[in-house]
């Protein structure tokens, strides 16, 4: 089978590159806006410097994997954030789909995000697939309008399309926030998070991989969308204790209650640091589990002692 990932030396597409050079089944292509020193044997590289230079290529691909992507933004300095989101996100998106269709691509795979969901759950109840969407920002937006260019290809092609929307994703090589927490507990910095009540959900690296690559040839999968994440919720307190545990550090975290942390945060004008690590987002996976027959092969306690593992011998290089 011939499959091409673009985004492929990512976050994500890394692990997932990685994983399926590993099996003598796939011929991998992977859309690179720059080419490595050393590529690894069995990969076919296609230099790009947007979508439109793989058209010549998709005639010999089965299976696309789309994961490249403008990704959120903390602090997002565009004039126009939405319109940039939309650039990349939704139009590029759909040109690529509309040309793999026309090539005769059999299955285009999207990793959206669930954000398209929404940004936060009321406790105990979770989003799930067939819900509304209801995006609150421009990167949200973005990826709930390609989905639903996805979805008109998909239905006037007959090209299959599968949407995934994780979460938070973490493992080796993780940025942003969850980086910063693991610097913060290697330190043994005390911390005001010893009281936070929510649950959320988080995916593995490894068991998005596993779910992407369950989806290149299950017929259940066809015209789906699935959320993700590793079947337990944690609160932000118990995943910095286990994320302490798997670092073999001790966890110093006082018990400031919540009302406070949140009071303080309006104070400093970071209330949507007080919403992510105060507040619940949960995800609803049975549907996942149900057509495709899918459980997280890695559990949450195996992840983070890969992802600390992995961040603790890059300290030490």
């Amino acid at each position: 089978m011939n499959i091409l990932v673009t985004g492929a030396n990512g976050f994500v597409g890394s692990a997932l590159c990685d994983h399926l050079l590993q099996s003598s089944e796939y011929h991998l292509f992977a859309a690179l806006r720059r080419l490595p020193s050393q590529l690894p044997p069995g990969l076919t590289p296609l230099p790009i410097t947007d979508f439109s230079d793989l058209t010549p290529h998709l005639h010999q691909i089965d299976v696309i994997v789309h994961l490249a992507a403008r990704v959120h933004q903390m602090q997002d300095t565009a004039a126009d954030p939405l319109a940039e989101f939309r650039a990349v996100n939704t139009t590029a998106t759909a040109n690529l789909a509309q040309a793999a269709a026309q090539a005769g691509v059999r299955r285009f795979i999207y990793l959206s995000s669930i954000k398209v969901n929404g940004e936060f759950t009321p406790m105990g109840q979770p989003f799930a697939a067939q819900d509304v969407p209801h995006p609150q920002d421009p990167y949200g937006i973005s990826k709930a309008e390609a989905e639903i260019q996805l979805r008109s290809i998909a239905q006037t092609t007959g090209m299959e399309v599968v949407i995934i929307r994780p979460p938070l994703i973490y493992g080796p090589g993780v940025k942003a926030n969850f980086l910063s927490m693991m610097r913060w507990l290697d330190k043994g910095y005390p911390l005001p998070l010893g009281a936070i009540h929510n649950r959320r959900s988080l995916l593995a690296l490894s068991n998005l991989v596993d779910l992407i690559i369950t989806c290149l040839t299950h017929p259940a999968a066809a015209n789906q969308t699935f959320l993700a994440s590793d079947d337990e919720d944690l609160s932000t307190t118990d995943l910095l204790r286990r994320l302490a545990k798997a670092l073999k550090k001790p966890a110093r975290l006082i018990p400031v209650p919540m009302p406070l942390l949140q009071a303080a945060a309006q104070i400093i004008g970071k209330p949507a640091l007080a919403q992510r690590l105060c507040g619940s987002l949960q995800v609803d996976i049975s549907k996942t589990q149900a057509l495709l027959g899918w459980t997280p092969p890695v559990s949450v306690d195996q992840g983070l002692s890969i992802t600390a593992q992995h961040f603790q011998q890059s300290q030490r290089q």
